[in-house]
């Protein structure tokens, strides 16, 4: 790969690494069973404080392209995924996770005529059987709610993702993200004080883990993912994101003191091996300009769908 593309993906891979210390930091240190605070907390503050900084607000049709945006990949994401993992075990809500390139890489090609091709089709594959090496244990108790939310997490953020490559927005990215975290927050503060009741107390160690996924997991981790989602073509950011698990898996076998076999060091060089076979080779970026904006789909096709153009 050209250096550029070196530069952007490993960009990138800091969101999934950044998002892979979410469960290690909210077991050890946040308030117990309340993970709807905790991702109210997450993004509220960290949106209000970018939109101090940018001081812009959305405008014409970006205040229910800011919402849609905001409500994918937040407002709606983070309460499915946490559904997810009280119904299911979280081996299997993982691997159900890892599937989320084949997602969006369909939208991909439906929404803005972006072709994955059977390479990186196969790396999802690959990724996927090596994420359930990795996390999946015995299958336990499954219900029709947890696989419901998995797969909802799954298709609301890959919507949201491509959503983001189709709206070129007219601002930077910080402002962007901003938009959507404030969304998000606002979505998600009220559903946590009906499902959880009144904020818990907070201690110095929940504090420096709200400040971590807030700063760190939240506002940096974002901003290289859509650094990533601008510039590079959605299926090879997709495949990035299977880093997350990687990095869980060691943080648990670190500080949590998990066990770590021969069945998931096969699991994590799949995965590795898959993040990097899914990316652009310099041939690839020459050939499809995937710095620039993707091509549009015909206008007739667009307003068929329903997707506007403006």
């Amino acid at each position: 790969m050209e250096t550029n593309v070196i530069r952007v993906a490993l960009l990138t891979a800091v969101a999934p690494i950044a998002w892979g210390s979410t469960y290690i930091v909210t077991a050890q240190l946040l308030p117990p069973d309340r993970p709807l605070f905790a991702a109210a907390v997450r993004a509220l503050p960290a949106g209000l404080l970018l939109l101090a900084l940018r001081r812009r607000r959305p405008h014409g049709i970006w205040w229910w392209r800011a919402l849609v945006l905001g409500a994918c990949n937040i407002g709606l994401f983070f309460p499915l995924i946490f559904l997810a993992a009280y119904h299911l075990p979280g081996g299997l809500a993982a691997t159900l996770q890892a599937s989320s390139p084949f997602a969006v890489m369909a939208l991909a090609w439906l929404v803005i005529g972006e072709r994955a091709g059977l390479g990186r089709l196969a790396a999802a594959v690959v990724g996927v059987a090596g994420v359930a090496l990795l996390v999946l244990r015995s299958p336990g108790q499954v219900d029709a709610v947890g696989l419901l939310a998995a797969f909802g997490s799954v298709a609301v953020s890959a919507l949201g993702y491509v959503l983001v490559k189709r709206w070129p927005a007219p601002v930077d990215l910080v402002t962007l993200i901003s938009w959507q975290l404030v969304v998000g927050g606002l979505l998600l503060a009220p559903l946590a004080l009906l499902v959880e009741g009144p904020p818990p107390a907070v201690d110095l160690p929940a504090l420096a883990g709200f400040l971590w996924l807030g700063v760190v997991g939240t506002a940096v981790a974002y901003w290289c993912w859509f650094q990533g989602l601008t510039r590079m073509p959605a299926g090879a950011v997709s495949l990035i994101g299977l880093l997350n698990p990687v990095v869980g898996t060691v943080l648990g076998v670190v500080i949590a003191r998990e066990t770590f076999g021969a069945a998931q060091a096969l699991g994590m060089g799949l995965v590795l091996g898959a993040v990097l076979a899914g990316q652009p080779t310099a041939a690839d970026a020459v050939r499809r300009g995937w710095a620039r904006r993707p091509r549009r789909r015909p206008a007739a096709w667009a307003e068929s769908v329903g997707v506007s153009r403006s």
